[in-house]
């Protein structure tokens, strides 16, 4: 189905649990120990899955210093090369086997963004269950298409996308093979400002693309994740890391452990609260029914006498008529004596 994924057994989609996705990106600071307390801490927080990028800096650039290639003003960046940047913020190929067994023991799904044909090629070989396709990326569609290739699920970010480009990408993956496809809307400044994320875009993206949509978020915070939810985001992407005192390229817009635990459980309260449709009421709205409004003597009212606005009233509780039938019922006469305080009933009058 085309609204639904699945990822190791996990079914992603309208109707099933919120996958959260705890990104580590480069904040394990080249510290296996410290990536593996990052997972560690991951699965503590509540997340379904962690995820990690494979590239090494020739992957993805050249070890240049001129004008293109240097970084510059408006990000947490600024000044660096690229190369240097990649360098400081790739995670070792030799440690992602070991971590993707460590986190799968922990009950963990372990999946990675690869950034050109050698890393996907590494990554089929020690069996990846899913791809993400990072927002910088999207308009790379001969590595989507080898992506697509492998016949696994793809996660697409689309920061910075036009639609156009969405568009393309999509096309691309579902024409080299890929059935089971997602896109996170995502807003590619680090941090992104709430005011720029447009969640809005989210439900957009599940009829135009007849697909699953989540986000991936680099606000402060949770409640921009939290809001995602209530619109129909089905995955959704947060940097974590253990502090944010930790240097590092990602940390300052990462989560630690107690806020993403924070999140997850707000996350888990939204979905439970969706709900579905229904206009029926609730046992416990049931058991209050009987303090709603109804029709009430309020003076005592003698046999023949007439009902009236100053003697019947409409008022908790609701052991009488109910109150629309006020005007019909003001204006007859009582059969019987009615005291102050009787619900009134049909028969009465």
């Amino acid at each position: 189905m085309k609204n639904c994924i699945q990822i190791n057994g996990h079914k992603i989609g309208s109707g099933h649990p919120v996958y959260v996705i705890a990104e580590v990106s480069a904040n394990h600071g080249h510290s296996f120990e410290k990536a593996v307390k990052i997972i560690m801490a991951a699965k503590k927080a509540g997340a379904n899955a962690v995820k990690i990028q494979t590239y090494t800096p020739d992957t993805l650039t050249i070890d240049c210093d001129n004008r293109y290639f240097r970084i510059g003003k408006g990000t947490i960046w600024e000044g660096k090369t690229l190369y240097r940047l990649y360098g400081e913020a790739h995670t070792p190929w030799d440690w992602q086997p070991k971590l993707k067994t460590i986190a799968e023991k922990l009950g963990l799904d372990f999946f990675s963004t690869p950034f050109d044909p050698s890393s996907v090629e590494f990554l089929e070989k020690i069996k990846m269950p899913a791809y993400k396709v990072a927002s910088f990326e999207l308009v790379d569609l001969p590595l989507i298409r080898r992506i697509a290739r492998t016949g696994k699920p793809m996660i697409m970010s689309t920061g910075m996308a036009s639609l156009k480009e969405i568009v393309e990408a999509v096309k691309a993956a579902r024409s080299s093979g890929c059935r089971q496809l997602a896109l996170l809307k995502c807003t590619s400044a680090y941090p992104a400002l709430p005011a720029e994320m447009n969640l809005r875009t989210i439900p957009d993206m599940i009829r135009r693309f007849q697909t699953v949509a989540g986000l991936s978020d680099h606000t402060l915070g949770t409640s921009v994740s939290v809001a995602a939810v209530s619109l129909g985001a089905s995955i959704i992407e947060k940097h974590i890391t253990l502090s944010r005192k930790d240097p590092g390229p990602d940390s300052s817009f990462s989560l630690e452990p107690s806020e993403f635990r924070e999140m997850v459980d707000a996350i888990r309260t939204v979905e439970s609260a969706l709900g579905k449709v229904n206009y029926a009421v609730s046992a416990k709205e049931a058991a209050s029914r009987i303090f709603r409004r109804s029709l009430f003597a309020v003076a005592d009212i003698g046999s023949g006498e007439k009902l009236t606005s100053e003697n019947v009233r409409s008022i908790r509780p609701g052991h009488g008529l109910a109150p629309k039938y006020l005007d019909t019922v003001l204006g007859k006469r009582a059969k019987i004596n009615i005291r102050r305080g009787t619900p009134l009933e049909k028969r009465m009058f």
